[in-house]
């Protein structure tokens, strides 16, 4: 290998180790709803039982 082969595959590398995280983040994350989730819901749910508990203890 000459040293401008090593060249190239070392920036070759250097671009691939950076993007293909971000890439891989970006196909992976889960899309943003703009709906309230049914989650929030039940923890004020959640939320008001826990303080009739501790008002009781």
């Amino acid at each position: 290998m000459t040293l401008m082969d090593c060249i190239l595959l070392t920036l070759l590398n250097t671009v691939v180790c950076i993007a293909l995280p971000k890439l891989l983040s970006i196909i992976t994350a889960k899309p943003k709803s703009t709906a309230p989730s049914q989650s929030a819901i039940n923890s004020q749910e959640s939320n008001a039982e826990i303080r009739g508990v501790m008002d009781a203890a």
